[in-house]
């Protein structure tokens, strides 16, 4: 079976590996005080590719997670995409600057589009990824604490049709939840972009989610609650690899 890429998520509030439900920052669970030695496990443990979330920069629309960025970054050999408070040319350039491969924007897509469309020519569609979050069909910004009244596919199509080629879509109301990810948007996005890398996000609660994701041809999957409360192994994974 052709399992998409896998792609574990670290998110970060006060320097700390945590996760949310439902965006909920009041719904917080620290699972890891050293992001850094999480990073560490998942190369050790042969992932390639990184999710990192500033989780306090998505809240006060800057960078604020830079060092612990700059420390994953120097300590393994992973693909690190980085989200989270980019909205300036500085911002970006930080990231970029701290390691990241590739960074997530979303709310400035929303926002102030003329600068996304300015990021794409400057730095190219391999090092972007349009964060698409959604809740209720429509998209989230500023750390999902505030809801637009864009449709999913209208922003989707604006972008792909000037470049962008990588999309992280997060069905909001299932993050953290581990009741199963949102398949038929994923499917309902890649049936009009057939030729965009989707990455879902949001509900993987077991490795028959990431089975489900593969029948379904999602090109790649970010994963973390899942992986942190055991309901998803290594073992697993690599059982799924040979089926």
């Amino acid at each position: 079976m052709n399992i998409p890429i896998l792609i574990p998520a670290i998110d970060i509030i006060d320097g700390k590996c945590v996760r949310l439900t439902k965006g909920d920052y009041a719904q917080k669970k620290v699972y890891n005080d050293n992001p850094v030695d999480m990073a560490k496990e998942f190369e050790q443990m042969g992932f390639t590719r990184l999710h990192v979330v500033d989780l306090d920069g998505a809240k006060a629309k800057h960078i604020v997670n830079e060092k612990v960025l700059r420390g994953i970054t120097a300590s393994t050999r992973l693909t690190v995409d980085f989200g989270g408070g980019i909205k300036t040319d500085d911002d970006l350039q930080r990231a970029y600057d701290a390691g990241a491969a590739m960074v997530t924007v979303g709310s400035v897509a929303v926002t102030h589009p003329v600068q996304l469309t300015k990021w794409l020519g400057r730095y190219g569609a391999e090092r972007l990824i349009l964060g698409a979050d959604v809740r209720q069909g429509k998209i989230s910004i500023n750390g999902w604490l505030e809801d637009s009244a864009i449709d999913l596919l209208p922003f989707l199509k604006r972008y792909v049709d000037q470049g962008i080629r990588n999309v992280l879509c997060t069905e909001i109301s299932r993050d953290g939840t581990l009741q199963g990810p949102a398949i038929d948007i994923y499917k309902n996005i890649l049936s009009q972009f057939p030729h965009i890398n989707l990455i879902a996000s949001g509900g993987v609660g077991s490795i028959a989610d990431i089975r489900a994701l593969a029948q379904a041809h999602i090109p790649s999957v970010v994963f973390g609650k899942a992986w942190y409360e055991g309901r998803i192994t290594l073992k697993d994974i690599n059982e799924l690899k040979n089926e």
